[in-house]
């Protein structure tokens, strides 16, 4: 077995576990999950669009996605993330049979915690995602707030 199905057997197990865990709290704590490998490259940026293109250039260079794309779109609150090519795939493939919704998505984990760190962004999260296995894509709706006052802010994603 080689070692990139191994790490996404583990990363499934653990998604799975904290899926199912008890108190509803432990699935909320992957957002940090993929964060230490991005806090250790030279990100780089004065602005939204310049971090989150540092973040997909070393997640590319790192061999983690072959392809990785985004806009920001919803009154400035809407990050749209694409990855193409994703090594955890597997991970969501995995979930999905054991009738889990994936849930949680270690690449934008990165990005969203640069936002932070870099932007001193005040809060994101990760709003939704689909991973398709056959065409090996994955879009995720991320929510970026830049301020306290944007933290509320409308926006109908189903129509940007």
């Amino acid at each position: 077995m080689d070692k990139n199905t191994i790490l996404n057997q583990m990363l499934y197990r653990m998604e799975e576990v904290f899926w199912h865990e008890l108190s509803d709290c432990a699935p909320w704590k992957t957002e940090y999950v993929g964060i230490d490998f991005i806090q250790s490259q030279d990100i780089e940026g004065s602005n939204e669009n310049e971090v989150i293109q540092s973040c997909i250039d070393q997640i590319k260079a790192a061999g983690l996605a072959q392809e990785g794309d985004f806009s920001i779109t919803g009154n400035d609150i809407l990050l749209r993330l694409e990855f193409k090519g994703c090594q955890l795939m597997l991970k969501e493939t995995l979930l999905r049979k054991s009738g889990i919704k994936p849930y949680s998505c270690p690449l934008a984990n990165m990005i969203r915690d640069q936002l932070i760190e870099k932007l001193g962004y005040e809060t994101t999260y990760l709003a939704n995602m689909k991973a398709d296995e056959k065409t090996g894509c994955c879009a995720l709706n991320v929510a970026i707030y830049a301020t306290r006052e944007k933290i509320g802010a409308v926006s109908d994603w189903s129509k940007e």
